[in-house]
Protein backbone atom coordinates (compact mmCIF):
# COMPACT_ATOMS: atom_id res chain seq x y z
CA UNK A 1 0.00 0.00 0.00
CA UNK A 2 0.88 3.79 -0.47
CA UNK A 3 -0.36 6.07 1.51
CA UNK A 4 -0.21 9.95 0.79
CA UNK A 5 -0.02 11.89 4.30
CA UNK A 6 -2.03 15.42 4.74
CA UNK A 7 1.33 16.49 6.03
CA UNK A 8 3.58 19.72 4.73
CA UNK A 9 7.06 18.87 5.06
CA UNK A 10 8.59 21.84 3.64
CA UNK A 11 7.69 24.33 0.30
CA UNK A 12 9.75 22.98 -2.40
CA UNK A 13 10.57 25.24 -5.67
CA UNK A 14 10.53 22.80 -8.76
CA UNK A 15 14.40 22.40 -9.17
CA UNK A 16 13.73 19.13 -11.81
CA UNK A 17 12.01 21.16 -14.80
CA UNK A 18 15.15 22.67 -16.23
CA UNK A 19 17.26 21.94 -19.57
CA UNK A 20 20.45 22.76 -21.16
CA UNK A 21 19.68 23.06 -25.21
CA UNK A 22 22.68 22.26 -27.46
CA UNK A 23 23.57 23.02 -29.69
CA UNK A 24 22.95 26.49 -29.07
CA UNK A 25 22.59 27.88 -32.56
CA UNK A 26 19.58 25.36 -33.58
CA UNK A 27 17.43 28.23 -31.64
CA UNK A 28 18.51 29.99 -35.21
CA UNK A 29 16.85 26.92 -36.89
CA UNK A 30 13.11 25.29 -37.40
CA UNK A 31 13.82 22.07 -36.23
CA UNK A 32 15.22 23.38 -33.13
CA UNK A 33 12.54 26.12 -32.45
CA UNK A 34 10.27 23.12 -33.19
CA UNK A 35 11.48 21.69 -30.15
CA UNK A 36 11.76 25.12 -27.79
CA UNK A 37 7.83 25.42 -29.04
CA UNK A 38 6.69 22.37 -27.61
CA UNK A 39 8.45 22.23 -24.41
CA UNK A 40 6.85 25.65 -23.55
CA UNK A 41 3.33 24.81 -24.63
CA UNK A 42 3.44 21.64 -22.83
CA UNK A 43 5.60 23.68 -19.62
CA UNK A 44 7.65 20.60 -19.58
CA UNK A 45 11.12 22.88 -19.31
CA UNK A 46 11.04 26.41 -17.13
CA UNK A 47 14.67 27.50 -17.45
CA UNK A 48 16.81 26.98 -20.72
CA UNK A 49 20.20 27.08 -20.77
CA UNK A 50 22.64 27.90 -23.62
CA UNK A 51 26.01 29.25 -24.39
CA UNK A 52 26.86 33.14 -25.62
CA UNK A 53 28.92 31.95 -28.14
CA UNK A 54 31.20 35.00 -27.54
CA UNK A 55 33.23 33.90 -30.85
CA UNK A 56 30.03 34.83 -33.22
CA UNK A 57 29.78 38.09 -31.55
CA UNK A 58 33.26 39.77 -31.46
CA UNK A 59 36.00 40.83 -33.90
CA UNK A 60 38.35 43.40 -34.68
CA UNK A 61 38.07 46.52 -37.09
CA UNK A 62 41.24 47.53 -39.29
CA UNK A 63 42.31 49.44 -36.36
CA UNK A 64 42.47 46.11 -34.11
CA UNK A 65 39.71 47.55 -31.84
CA UNK A 66 37.11 45.45 -30.54
CA UNK A 67 33.86 45.47 -32.36
CA UNK A 68 30.85 44.01 -31.80
CA UNK A 69 27.62 42.49 -33.69
CA UNK A 70 24.85 41.03 -31.40
CA UNK A 71 22.67 40.12 -34.22
CA UNK A 72 22.67 36.00 -33.77
CA UNK A 73 23.04 36.44 -30.29
CA UNK A 74 19.44 38.61 -30.24
CA UNK A 75 17.87 36.70 -32.33
CA UNK A 76 18.41 33.59 -29.82
CA UNK A 77 17.43 35.61 -26.31
CA UNK A 78 14.47 37.10 -28.39
CA UNK A 79 13.10 33.41 -29.27
CA UNK A 80 14.06 32.70 -25.54
CA UNK A 81 12.10 35.33 -23.99
CA UNK A 82 9.49 35.54 -26.26
CA UNK A 83 8.72 31.57 -25.19
CA UNK A 84 8.89 32.69 -21.87
CA UNK A 85 11.69 30.84 -20.96
CA UNK A 86 14.07 31.50 -17.77
CA UNK A 87 17.69 31.51 -19.35
CA UNK A 88 21.01 30.60 -18.18
CA UNK A 89 23.67 31.84 -20.44
CA UNK A 90 27.25 29.88 -19.85
CA UNK A 91 29.79 32.97 -21.02
CA UNK A 92 31.55 30.50 -23.57
CA UNK A 93 33.60 30.60 -26.34
CA UNK A 94 37.10 32.28 -27.02
CA UNK A 95 36.85 34.81 -29.72
CA UNK A 96 39.80 33.90 -31.39
CA UNK A 97 40.97 37.66 -32.21
CA UNK A 98 41.63 37.93 -28.15
CA UNK A 99 42.73 34.14 -27.98
CA UNK A 100 46.52 33.76 -26.62
CA UNK A 101 46.46 31.17 -29.25
CA UNK A 102 44.15 31.16 -32.03
CA UNK A 103 45.01 27.60 -33.83
CA UNK A 104 43.54 26.25 -30.56
CA UNK A 105 40.62 24.79 -31.38
CA UNK A 106 37.99 22.14 -29.62
CA UNK A 107 35.93 19.89 -31.58
CA UNK A 108 32.66 17.22 -30.48
CA UNK A 109 33.30 13.90 -29.28
CA UNK A 110 33.54 11.75 -31.53
CA UNK A 111 36.91 14.19 -33.58
CA UNK A 112 34.67 16.09 -35.98
CA UNK A 113 33.83 19.59 -36.42
CA UNK A 114 30.49 21.15 -34.35
CA UNK A 115 27.10 21.86 -35.27
CA UNK A 116 27.23 23.93 -38.65
CA UNK A 117 30.90 22.99 -39.05
CA UNK A 118 31.74 25.32 -36.24
CA UNK A 119 34.50 25.05 -33.78
CA UNK A 120 35.77 27.11 -30.76
CA UNK A 121 39.07 28.16 -29.30
CA UNK A 122 40.26 26.95 -26.20
CA UNK A 123 43.09 28.55 -24.95
CA UNK A 124 42.72 31.85 -22.39
CA UNK A 125 42.75 35.30 -23.63
CA UNK A 126 46.20 36.80 -25.14
CA UNK A 127 44.72 40.01 -22.46
CA UNK A 128 42.34 39.22 -19.56
CA UNK A 129 41.42 42.91 -19.82
CA UNK A 130 40.22 42.23 -22.97
CA UNK A 131 37.98 39.90 -22.20
CA UNK A 132 36.74 41.54 -18.92
CA UNK A 133 35.39 44.15 -21.92
CA UNK A 134 33.74 41.10 -23.96
CA UNK A 135 32.22 40.58 -20.96
CA UNK A 136 31.07 43.83 -19.41
CA UNK A 137 29.57 44.54 -23.45
CA UNK A 138 27.92 41.79 -24.03
CA UNK A 139 25.96 42.39 -20.64
CA UNK A 140 25.47 45.81 -20.71
CA UNK A 141 23.74 45.06 -24.59
CA UNK A 142 21.56 42.31 -23.00
CA UNK A 143 20.60 44.60 -20.04
CA UNK A 144 19.71 47.50 -23.01
CA UNK A 145 17.70 45.00 -24.62
CA UNK A 146 16.00 43.30 -21.83
CA UNK A 147 16.03 45.14 -19.18
CA UNK A 148 17.78 44.43 -15.81
CA UNK A 149 14.21 43.71 -13.92
CA UNK A 150 14.31 40.46 -16.82
CA UNK A 151 18.58 40.07 -16.67
CA UNK A 152 18.65 39.75 -13.11
CA UNK A 153 16.13 36.73 -13.12
CA UNK A 154 18.51 34.75 -15.05
CA UNK A 155 21.77 33.14 -14.01
CA UNK A 156 25.46 33.75 -16.33
CA UNK A 157 28.17 31.48 -15.40
CA UNK A 158 31.99 31.63 -16.88
CA UNK A 159 32.88 29.33 -19.24
CA UNK A 160 32.26 25.31 -19.35
CA UNK A 161 34.07 22.34 -18.26
CA UNK A 162 37.57 24.24 -17.75
CA UNK A 163 38.82 21.14 -16.30
CA UNK A 164 38.34 19.63 -19.54
CA UNK A 165 38.86 19.34 -22.96
CA UNK A 166 36.59 22.61 -23.29
CA UNK A 167 39.49 24.77 -21.61
CA UNK A 168 43.13 24.56 -22.16
CA UNK A 169 42.13 21.51 -24.65
CA UNK A 170 46.38 21.58 -25.13
CA UNK A 171 46.87 20.21 -21.84
CA UNK A 172 46.98 16.56 -20.45
CA UNK A 173 43.80 16.00 -18.45
CA UNK A 174 45.89 15.46 -14.99
CA UNK A 175 47.65 18.82 -15.74
CA UNK A 176 45.37 20.73 -13.85
CA UNK A 177 47.18 23.29 -11.68
CA UNK A 178 47.77 25.64 -15.75
CA UNK A 179 44.11 25.28 -15.76
CA UNK A 180 42.91 26.14 -12.26
CA UNK A 181 45.79 29.18 -12.58
CA UNK A 182 44.19 30.30 -15.85
CA UNK A 183 40.66 29.96 -15.06
CA UNK A 184 40.24 32.04 -12.12
CA UNK A 185 42.19 34.68 -13.89
CA UNK A 186 39.32 34.34 -16.38
CA UNK A 187 36.47 34.31 -14.01
CA UNK A 188 37.93 36.79 -11.78
CA UNK A 189 38.08 39.15 -15.56
CA UNK A 190 34.34 37.42 -16.16
CA UNK A 191 32.87 38.63 -12.36
CA UNK A 192 33.98 42.06 -12.89
CA UNK A 193 32.93 43.04 -16.26
CA UNK A 194 29.48 41.71 -15.49
CA UNK A 195 29.13 43.30 -12.34
CA UNK A 196 30.13 46.49 -13.93
CA UNK A 197 26.82 46.36 -15.55
CA UNK A 198 25.18 45.66 -12.39
CA UNK A 199 25.47 43.98 -8.70
CA UNK A 200 22.21 42.83 -9.34
CA UNK A 201 23.24 40.35 -12.17
CA UNK A 202 23.79 36.86 -10.65
CA UNK A 203 26.90 35.06 -11.74
CA UNK A 204 28.63 31.45 -10.64
CA UNK A 205 30.84 29.06 -11.85
CA UNK A 206 32.88 26.73 -12.46
CA UNK A 207 30.93 24.36 -14.45
CA UNK A 208 33.55 21.43 -14.10
CA UNK A 209 32.40 17.59 -15.03
CA UNK A 210 35.71 15.80 -13.78
CA UNK A 211 37.94 16.96 -11.55
CA UNK A 212 36.37 17.67 -7.73
CA UNK A 213 40.14 18.63 -6.84
CA UNK A 214 39.57 21.66 -9.25
CA UNK A 215 36.10 23.12 -7.61
CA UNK A 216 37.55 23.04 -4.52
CA UNK A 217 40.53 24.93 -5.39
CA UNK A 218 38.79 27.37 -7.38
CA UNK A 219 36.59 28.04 -4.72
CA UNK A 220 39.91 28.76 -2.51
CA UNK A 221 40.61 31.27 -4.80
CA UNK A 222 37.66 32.56 -4.49
CA UNK A 223 37.44 33.17 -1.43
CA UNK A 224 41.24 34.28 -0.96
CA UNK A 225 40.25 36.82 -3.45
CA UNK A 226 37.12 38.11 -2.88
CA UNK A 227 35.36 37.20 -5.90
CA UNK A 228 31.47 37.77 -6.27
CA UNK A 229 29.87 34.61 -6.89
CA UNK A 230 26.22 34.18 -6.17
CA UNK A 231 25.73 30.34 -7.21
CA UNK A 232 27.82 27.62 -7.83
CA UNK A 233 27.29 25.59 -10.74
CA UNK A 234 28.06 21.92 -11.07
CA UNK A 235 27.70 19.10 -13.53
CA UNK A 236 26.47 15.81 -12.08
CA UNK A 237 26.84 12.76 -14.88
CA UNK A 238 26.28 9.18 -13.30
CA UNK A 239 28.67 7.47 -15.42
CA UNK A 240 30.83 7.49 -18.41
CA UNK A 241 30.61 5.37 -21.90
CA UNK A 242 33.69 3.56 -20.91
CA UNK A 243 32.21 2.36 -17.69
CA UNK A 244 29.30 1.40 -18.79
CA UNK A 245 30.66 -0.62 -21.89
CA UNK A 246 33.04 -2.32 -19.16
CA UNK A 247 30.48 -3.49 -16.86
CA UNK A 248 32.37 -1.02 -13.93
CA UNK A 249 29.60 1.62 -13.22
CA UNK A 250 26.54 0.54 -14.58
CA UNK A 251 23.66 2.87 -15.16
CA UNK A 252 21.78 3.91 -11.26
CA UNK A 253 21.09 6.83 -9.46
CA UNK A 254 23.38 6.15 -6.95
CA UNK A 255 25.92 7.40 -9.14
CA UNK A 256 24.64 10.99 -9.53
CA UNK A 257 23.58 10.21 -5.90
CA UNK A 258 27.33 9.59 -4.71
CA UNK A 259 29.06 12.53 -6.82
CA UNK A 260 26.42 14.89 -5.28
CA UNK A 261 26.93 14.07 -2.10
CA UNK A 262 31.16 14.59 -2.68
CA UNK A 263 30.27 17.82 -4.10
CA UNK A 264 28.47 19.24 -0.87
CA UNK A 265 31.04 18.22 1.44
CA UNK A 266 34.10 19.93 -1.08
CA UNK A 267 32.01 22.79 -1.20
CA UNK A 268 30.89 23.01 2.55
CA UNK A 269 34.33 22.33 3.70
CA UNK A 270 35.72 25.26 1.72
CA UNK A 271 32.68 27.56 3.17
CA UNK A 272 30.40 27.71 0.61
CA UNK A 273 27.69 25.93 1.88
CA UNK A 274 25.20 28.77 2.02
CA UNK A 275 25.57 29.35 -1.51
CA UNK A 276 23.14 28.43 -3.98
CA UNK A 277 23.95 25.15 -5.85
CA UNK A 278 22.19 24.91 -9.90
CA UNK A 279 23.25 21.36 -11.64
CA UNK A 280 23.50 22.91 -14.82
CA UNK A 281 24.09 19.91 -16.63
CA UNK A 282 23.11 16.23 -15.51
CA UNK A 283 22.52 13.12 -17.04
CA UNK A 284 22.42 9.16 -16.55
CA UNK A 285 25.63 9.14 -18.17
CA UNK A 286 28.37 11.24 -20.30
CA UNK A 287 29.65 11.69 -23.78
CA UNK A 288 26.25 13.74 -25.70
CA UNK A 289 27.27 12.60 -28.74
CA UNK A 290 28.11 9.06 -28.53
CA UNK A 291 24.58 6.45 -28.87
CA UNK A 292 24.18 3.25 -29.08
CA UNK A 293 26.94 2.57 -31.73
CA UNK A 294 29.34 3.31 -29.33
CA UNK A 295 27.47 2.24 -26.29
CA UNK A 296 23.83 -0.36 -27.00
CA UNK A 297 23.35 0.37 -23.79
CA UNK A 298 22.17 3.84 -24.67
CA UNK A 299 19.52 2.43 -25.75
CA UNK A 300 17.83 3.47 -22.29
CA UNK A 301 17.87 6.88 -23.49
CA UNK A 302 15.10 5.83 -25.55
CA UNK A 303 13.07 3.68 -22.98
CA UNK A 304 10.79 3.76 -19.50
CA UNK A 305 13.88 3.10 -18.07
CA UNK A 306 15.00 7.15 -18.26
CA UNK A 307 11.75 8.11 -17.34
CA UNK A 308 11.26 6.16 -14.11
CA UNK A 309 15.43 7.00 -13.47
CA UNK A 310 14.73 10.80 -13.86
CA UNK A 311 11.65 10.14 -10.84
CA UNK A 312 13.44 8.38 -9.12
CA UNK A 313 16.75 11.00 -9.04
CA UNK A 314 13.87 13.47 -8.08
CA UNK A 315 12.85 11.66 -5.06
CA UNK A 316 16.65 10.74 -3.97
CA UNK A 317 17.56 14.31 -4.40
CA UNK A 318 15.10 15.83 -2.64
CA UNK A 319 16.84 14.05 0.49
CA UNK A 320 20.41 14.72 -0.64
CA UNK A 321 20.36 17.90 -1.64
CA UNK A 322 17.33 20.15 -1.16
CA UNK A 323 18.83 22.83 -1.81
CA UNK A 324 19.39 22.85 -5.09
CA UNK A 325 18.00 25.15 -6.95
CA UNK A 326 18.20 23.84 -10.59
CA UNK A 327 18.69 20.41 -12.10
CA UNK A 328 19.30 20.92 -15.83
CA UNK A 329 19.04 17.86 -18.16
CA UNK A 330 21.40 18.00 -20.91
CA UNK A 331 20.14 17.62 -24.50
CA UNK A 332 22.76 16.59 -26.98
CA UNK A 333 23.56 15.02 -30.05
CA UNK A 334 19.98 16.43 -31.24
CA UNK A 335 21.45 17.53 -34.61
CA UNK A 336 23.33 13.77 -34.91
CA UNK A 337 20.14 12.05 -35.37
CA UNK A 338 19.59 10.00 -38.69
CA UNK A 339 16.83 7.27 -37.48
CA UNK A 340 14.76 7.77 -35.11
CA UNK A 341 15.38 5.42 -31.84
CA UNK A 342 19.70 5.71 -32.13
CA UNK A 343 20.47 6.57 -27.96
CA UNK A 344 21.28 9.94 -28.24
CA UNK A 345 20.41 12.49 -25.16
CA UNK A 346 17.16 13.91 -26.29
CA UNK A 347 13.76 14.40 -26.18
CA UNK A 348 12.30 13.64 -29.57
CA UNK A 349 13.08 11.26 -32.25
CA UNK A 350 14.34 11.87 -35.80
CA UNK A 351 11.25 12.54 -36.59
CA UNK A 352 9.98 14.22 -33.79
CA UNK A 353 8.15 11.29 -31.73
CA UNK A 354 8.31 12.04 -27.88
CA UNK A 355 10.38 10.00 -25.75
CA UNK A 356 9.28 8.45 -22.05
CA UNK A 357 11.98 11.16 -20.51
CA UNK A 358 9.93 13.96 -22.17
CA UNK A 359 6.74 12.68 -20.72
CA UNK A 360 8.41 11.96 -17.59
CA UNK A 361 9.33 15.94 -17.58
CA UNK A 362 5.74 16.84 -17.91
CA UNK A 363 4.28 14.95 -15.32
CA UNK A 364 6.85 15.95 -12.94
CA UNK A 365 5.84 19.65 -14.36
CA UNK A 366 2.41 19.44 -12.27
CA UNK A 367 4.22 18.79 -8.71
CA UNK A 368 2.34 21.57 -6.56
CA UNK A 369 4.86 23.48 -4.22
CA UNK A 370 4.18 21.67 -0.83
CA UNK A 371 5.99 18.45 -0.13
CA UNK A 372 4.40 15.74 1.61
CA UNK A 373 4.67 12.61 3.48
CA UNK A 374 4.49 9.48 1.96
CA UNK A 375 4.58 5.49 3.70
CA UNK A 376 5.33 2.32 1.19
CA UNK A 377 6.62 -0.74 2.23
CA UNK A 378 8.42 -1.52 -1.04
CA UNK A 379 11.88 -0.09 -0.83
CA UNK A 380 11.76 -0.14 -5.22
CA UNK A 381 8.87 2.15 -5.01
CA UNK A 382 10.11 5.80 -4.87
CA UNK A 383 7.24 8.51 -4.09
CA UNK A 384 6.68 12.34 -4.70
CA UNK A 385 3.80 13.58 -2.95
CA UNK A 386 2.64 17.25 -3.67
CA UNK A 387 -0.30 19.92 -2.79
CA UNK A 388 -0.87 23.27 -4.50
CA UNK A 389 -2.27 25.71 -2.50
CA UNK A 390 -5.41 25.15 -3.61
CA UNK A 391 -5.15 21.95 -2.16
CA UNK A 392 -5.14 19.67 -5.44
CA UNK A 393 -2.63 16.42 -5.15
CA UNK A 394 -0.43 15.38 -7.37
CA UNK A 395 2.00 12.64 -6.53
CA UNK A 396 4.46 11.16 -8.82
CA UNK A 397 5.80 7.53 -8.37
CA UNK A 398 7.92 4.96 -9.82
CA UNK A 399 8.99 1.50 -9.36
CA UNK A 400 12.35 0.70 -9.80
CA UNK A 401 15.54 -1.57 -8.94
CA UNK A 402 18.61 -0.22 -8.35
CA UNK A 403 19.97 -0.83 -11.33
CA UNK A 404 16.55 -0.47 -13.07
CA UNK A 405 16.71 -4.04 -14.58
CA UNK A 406 13.54 -6.25 -14.74
CA UNK A 407 14.83 -8.10 -11.65
CA UNK A 408 11.42 -7.54 -10.07
CA UNK A 409 8.11 -8.69 -9.69
CA UNK A 410 4.61 -7.02 -11.50
CA UNK A 411 2.62 -6.07 -8.28
CA UNK A 412 -0.52 -4.40 -7.78
CA UNK A 413 -0.24 -1.51 -5.50
CA UNK A 414 -3.37 0.45 -3.54
CA UNK A 415 -2.75 3.99 -3.21
CA UNK A 416 -4.95 5.51 -0.20
CA UNK A 417 -4.95 9.75 1.31
CA UNK A 418 -4.74 10.88 4.27
CA UNK A 419 -7.70 13.35 3.55
CA UNK A 420 -10.82 12.68 2.33
CA UNK A 421 -11.17 13.01 -1.34
CA UNK A 422 -14.38 11.14 -2.32
CA UNK A 423 -16.00 13.84 -3.88
CA UNK A 424 -12.55 14.81 -5.89
CA UNK A 425 -11.29 13.54 -9.24
CA UNK A 426 -8.56 11.16 -9.37
CA UNK A 427 -6.67 10.98 -12.99
CA UNK A 428 -3.39 8.57 -13.77
CA UNK A 429 -0.97 8.79 -16.69
CA UNK A 430 1.47 6.20 -17.03
CA UNK A 431 4.74 5.18 -18.29
CA UNK A 432 5.80 1.90 -18.78
CA UNK A 433 6.65 -0.73 -21.03
CA UNK A 434 3.45 -1.36 -22.78
CA UNK A 435 2.37 2.37 -22.15
CA UNK A 436 3.25 6.05 -23.78
CA UNK A 437 6.53 4.43 -25.37
CA UNK A 438 6.70 4.42 -28.97
CA UNK A 439 10.19 2.56 -28.70
CA UNK A 440 8.11 -0.96 -27.35
CA UNK A 441 5.71 -0.19 -29.94
CA UNK A 442 8.11 0.45 -32.72
CA UNK A 443 9.75 -3.17 -31.42
CA UNK A 444 6.89 -4.72 -31.07
CA UNK A 445 5.52 -3.79 -34.36
CA UNK A 446 8.76 -4.39 -36.05
CA UNK A 447 9.62 -0.68 -37.17
CA UNK A 448 13.05 0.04 -38.46
CA UNK A 449 12.64 2.80 -41.18
CA UNK A 450 8.59 4.10 -40.16
CA UNK A 451 6.79 5.32 -43.10
CA UNK A 452 4.77 8.27 -43.07
CA UNK A 453 1.57 6.40 -41.56
CA UNK A 454 3.96 4.33 -38.68
CA UNK A 455 5.30 7.92 -37.67
CA UNK A 456 1.53 9.12 -36.86
CA UNK A 457 0.95 5.91 -35.36
CA UNK A 458 4.18 6.41 -33.06
CA UNK A 459 3.61 9.94 -32.29
CA UNK A 460 0.16 9.45 -31.02
CA UNK A 461 1.91 6.51 -28.90
CA UNK A 462 4.24 9.34 -27.61
CA UNK A 463 1.13 11.83 -26.40
CA UNK A 464 0.60 11.47 -22.58
CA UNK A 465 -3.34 10.96 -21.85
CA UNK A 466 -4.79 9.17 -18.79
CA UNK A 467 -5.20 5.89 -18.35
CA UNK A 468 -7.64 6.24 -15.58
CA UNK A 469 -9.79 8.86 -14.17
CA UNK A 470 -12.41 8.45 -11.52
CA UNK A 471 -13.78 9.48 -8.29
CA UNK A 472 -12.15 9.48 -5.29
CA UNK A 473 -14.61 7.18 -3.53
CA UNK A 474 -13.41 4.62 -5.49
CA UNK A 475 -10.17 1.98 -4.96
CA UNK A 476 -7.19 3.40 -6.60
CA UNK A 477 -4.81 0.66 -7.72
CA UNK A 478 -1.72 0.93 -9.43
CA UNK A 479 -0.70 -2.05 -11.64
CA UNK A 480 3.40 -1.74 -11.61
CA UNK A 481 5.69 -3.42 -13.94
CA UNK A 482 9.85 -2.51 -13.74
CA UNK A 483 10.61 1.03 -14.40
CA UNK A 484 6.95 1.94 -14.56
CA UNK A 485 6.66 5.76 -14.14
CA UNK A 486 2.75 7.18 -12.40
CA UNK A 487 1.56 10.63 -11.89
CA UNK A 488 -1.99 10.33 -9.74
CA UNK A 489 -3.66 13.69 -9.26
CA UNK A 490 -6.58 14.31 -7.19
CA UNK A 491 -8.27 17.74 -8.43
Amino acid sequence: MIKIGNEVLRKQKNFWNHCLFHPTDAVEDSWGKRILDRMAADGSIKTVRIYAMLEDIVYLDENDELCYDFRVSDLRLDYLVEKGYDVLIAYAGMPECIASDPLVFNVDNKGAKRYKGKVFNTSPPKDYALYEEICYQYTKHNVERYGIETVSKWRCHCHNEPDGHFFMNYLAEDDQEPRIREYTKLYAAFARGVSRVSEEIKIGGPACAFELGFIEKFLNNVRQQNLKLDYIALHNYGTTTAEVNAGTRPITVENNLWRQRNLIALIEKCGFGDKERIVDEWGAATDGYFNIEECPAYIFRETEVYSAYYAKLIHQMLRVDPQVSKMMICLSGQHEMVTDFSGFRNFFTLNFIKKPIYNAHILASKLGENLLTAETENENIFVVPTKNEKGDYAALMCYASEYFTEDIPVIDETVTFAEEIKDKTVTVWCIDKNTTNPYRLAQKLGIETPTREQIKLLREEGNLKPVLTQKGDMPLILHFAPNSTYLVTVT
